[in-house]
C-alpha cells in the first residue's frame, strides 16, 4: 500500500465518469443526507481536510471475476436509490474504491447529478412528491449565523425553478456543477458574473466563485492510498478494518452483499434472511441458526470446492450455481432442521449448529423430503444418523477448529457413499484422518459422567443414554433430587452430616443427578422428591413405573436425602457401564475402540 500524490476533485471525478474508478460489490449503498453533502462542499471551500481515501488497483484477471458498480449520479429516493452495475470490458483493469465511497458519491451528485427525495406530507404516488434538486451556491451571501450545521458558505439543494431569480433580483444562485466548465478563475469568472448581472466590483461574489473554482479544480484535496495486492481476501480484510468505525463488520454480511449483487432472479439478502427466520421458528423446536450457517451451507450444497468465507469463493460462477440450486438448498436445510428437532434438539440443547450442514448435504444428496422424518422404511437410517450426531456432539473438539476442512471431508464421504444410506463408518474414517476421531476411551467416559446441568454436552449424553424417550416432544434436563433441597439449611434439616454437605452441593448439578423429563412432567415435578413424584399419578401401572426406573437407571432411589451420595455413586457406575456398552468400549481397557 502506498500513498499517492493528491489530486483535485475534478480530476478524480473524471476517472469516475470514464469508469476507471468503480465500486466493489462489498460497498454499501449511498446513505448520506443532503446536509452531509452540503457540509462536505463547505469543508472543501474552507480548505478543511476531508479525510484520506483508499483505492484498490484491480488487474484484468481479477476484474473479470467479480461484480462492480458505477457511482450514483442522479439519486432518486424511489426510482433510483442504488448504484448501477457496470460491465468491465475484457482485459481491462479498474480502480475500486475501498474507503471513501460516500464522499466521492456526494461529490459526484453535487457536481454532476441531482438529488430527489420525497417531500414531507406528500404521497409517494404524487407526481410532484420527488422534486429533482441540484446543488447550488449563493454567490452573494454567506450562510446564516444561526446555521445549525456551522457552515460558512450557503450551499443548498434547489430545483432549477427555485434557483431562478425573482423579477429585479440578481442571479445569485450558482449551480455548483457549472464550475467544471469554467475555464479559469480570472477572466472567465468575471464574465460569468457579468452574465449574471452581478456587480463585478463587489468582492463577495468574485471571492466566492474563485474559492469554488480552486476547491474543485486546483487544490489537490483528494489524498489517497493505493493498494496493489491482488489477494482478494487481504483486500476484504483491509475493507473491514477501515470501514469498521468502532462497529465490527461481518465477513458474511459483506460476502452476502456480493451474492446479492450477483444473483439475477432473487434477492440473496432477503432470501437468506427469510430462510434463517423459517429455520429458527417454523419447526417444532426453536433454533438459533445464523446467516453464516446458511451461507456456508449454500457453498457446501452447491459443491463449491472450498467452503471458506473467502472472496474467491463468491465469484459470479459460484453465485450463479447457488442461485440455480437455491430451492433445493432451502428444502434440504428445512428437512435437516426438522430432523434435528426430531432428535430432541433446540436452541438450548444444540451446542454446535454446524452439524446442520452435513445433514443438509445428505438430505440433498438423496433428495429426501419431510416424509423421511417419520417413514418406517427409514427408521434404521435415522437411528444411524441420530447416533452419529449425538456422538459428534459428545466428543470434545469435533465442531471447533478446522471446521471448513471437516465439512469438506464429510461432504466427500457422503458424495461417494451416501446415495442410499447414511455412510457413518466412512464418515468416521474421514474424521479420524483429520484427528477428529469419534473413538472414546475409558477416561473420557468418566469425564462424561461429570458433566453438569446446562453444559453443552449434557443433553446429547442423556439422549444417548436413554434412547427410549420420544424426543420429538419437549424434554428438559431435570434434577432427580431437586436443586432447591441442596441449601446448607435444608441439608442440615434432612439430617445430612456436616462433613459431607459441601460434597452434596457439589454433586447436585452433576450428570448422575440429572435426567430428561418431558416439559409438562417437569413442571408438575418441580421441587418434589423423586419418590413422591414417582408415586404420583404419572404412571398408569406399577409395570410402567418400574420400566421408567429401569430405563433411567433409578434403581436404589432412596426415600430420604441423607442417602443421596450412595444413590449418586451407584447411578454413576451404571451410567459409565451403559456408556461403555453404547460406545463399544470394554470395561477394563484404556485402548481406544471405534464405536459402532
Amino acid at each position: 500500500m502506498s500513498f499517492q500524490p493528491p489530486q483535485p476533485v475534478s480530476k478524480v471525478l473524471e476517472s469516475v465518469h470514464n469508469r476507471s474508478y468503480v465500486l466493489p460489490a462489498i460497498q454499501r449503498e449511498f446513505v448520506w443526507s443532503t446536509d452531509q453533502v452540503r457540509v462536505l462542499f463547505d469543508s472543501l471551500m474552507r480548505g478543511y481536510p476531508i479525510g484520506s481515501f483508499l483505492f484498490w488497483t484491480v488487474q484484468p484477471e481479477q476484474a473479470s471475476k467479480f461484480a462492480f458498480y458505477d457511482f450514483l449520479t442522479d439519486y432518486h429516493e424511489k426510482n433510483n436509490p442504488y448504484a448501477p452495475k457496470t460491465a468491465i470490458p475484457p482485459n481491462q483493469g479498474v480502480v475500486a474504491i475501498l474507503d471513501g465511497q460516500q464522499r466521492l458519491t456526494a461529490l459526484n451528485i453535487g457536481l454532476y447529478g441531482s438529488h430527489a427525495e420525497r417531500l414531507p406530507r406528500k404521497w409517494a404516488t404524487s407526481p410532484d412528491a420527488y422534486p429533482k434538486k441540484r446543488l447550488y451556491l449563493n454567490l452573494l451571501e454567506k450562510a446564516r449565523d444561526d446555521d445549525e450545521l456551522g457552515m460558512e458558505f450557503d450551499f443548498r439543494f434547489l430545483t432549477d425553478q427555485e434557483a431562478k431569480p425573482s423579477s429585479g433580483e440578481s442571479q445569485k444562485w450558482y449551480r455548483v456543477g457549472d464550475i467544471l466548465s469554467l475555464t479559469d478563475s480570472g477572466p472567465a469568472a468575471v464574465n460569468e458574473l457579468k452574465r449574471r448581472a452581478l456587480d463585478i466590483n463587489a468582492t463577495e461574489a468574485y471571492a466566492t466563485l474563485h474559492a469554488l473554482f480552486k476547491a474543485i479544480k486546483e487544490i489537490p484535496a483528494i489524498n489517497f492510498y493505493l493498494e496493489g495486492s491482488q489477494d482478494a481476501d487481504k483486500v476484504l480484510d483491509i475493507f473491514v478494518r477501515v470501514n469498521s468505525a468502532g462497529t465490527v463488520l461481518s465477513y458474511s454480511d459483506l460476502l452476502l452483499s456480493m451474492a446479492t449483487n450477483q444473483w439475477t432472479e432473487h434477492d440473496a439478502r432477503e432470501e437468506v434472511r427469510t430462510l434463517v427466520k423459517a429455520l429458527n421458528t417454523d419447526c417444532s423446536s426453536q433454533f438459533n441458526f445464523s446467516k453464516d450457517r446458511v451461507l456456508k451451507a449454500g457453498l457446501t450444497l452447491t459443491e463449491v470446492p472450498d467452503v471458506g468465507f473467502k472472496v474467491s469463493n463468491f465469484t459470479q460462477k459460484n453465485m450463479t450455481a447457488m442461485e440455480d440450486n437455491w430451492e433445493s438448498i432451502k428444502s434440504a436445510l428445512t428437512v435437516a432442521t426438522s430432523l434435528l428437532a426430531s432428535f430432541g434438539f433446540s436452541e438450548r440443547t444444540l451446542s454446535a449448529d454446524s452439524v446442520l450442514i452435513p445433514l443438509a448435504y445428505y438430505v440433498k444428496r438423496r433428495g429426501l423430503t419431510d416424509s423421511y422424518i417419520t417413514a418406517s422404511a427409514e427408521t434404521n437410517d435415522r437411528l444411524i444418523v441420530r447416533r452419529w450426531v449425538m456422538r459428534s456432539l459428545m466428543k470434545r473438539g469435533v465442531w471447533g477448529s478446522g471446521l471448513d476442512t471437516l465439512i469438506t471431508k464429510l461432504r466427500e464421504a457422503i458424495r461417494q457413499h451416501g446415495d442410499s444410506h447414511f455412510p457413518a463408518s466412512e464418515i468416521e474414517a474421514s474424521m479420524l484422518a483429520l484427528g477428529k476421531s469419534l473413538q472414546f476411551e475409558n477416561a473420557e467416559i468418566a469425564e462424561l459422567t461429570q458433566l453438569k446441568y446446562g453444559a453443552a454436552r449434557t443433553f446429547p449424553v442423556l439422549a444417548m443414554l436413554y434412547p427410549g424417550l420420544d424426543l420429538t416432544k419437549s424434554f428438559h434436563e431435570d434434577h432427580i433430587f431437586p436443586r432447591s433441597g441442596f441449601t446448607r439449611t435444608k441439608l442440615k434439616q434432612a439430617a445430612v452430616q456436616a462433613g459431607v454437605i459441601d460434597e452434596y452441593i457439589e454433586r447436585c448439578d452433576v450428570l448422575p443427578n440429572l435426567q430428561l423429563l418431558g416439559g409438562g412432567a417437569n413442571i408438575q415435578k418441580q421441587a418434589k422428591s423423586p419418590l413422591d413424584w414417582l408415586d404420583g399419578p404419572h404412571f398408569e401401572s406399577e409395570a410402567q413405573r418400574r420400566t421408567y426406573m429401569d430405563e433411567n437407571d433409578l434403581d436404589g432411589l432412596p426415600l430420604t436425602l441423607d442417602k443421596f451420595l450412595e444413590f449418586y455413586e451407584g447411578r454413576r457406575q451404571r451410567i459409565e457401564s451403559r456408556l461403555r456398552d453404547l460406545l463399544g468400549i470394554p470395561a477394563q481397557t484404556d485402548e481406544p475402540v471405534l464405536a459402532t
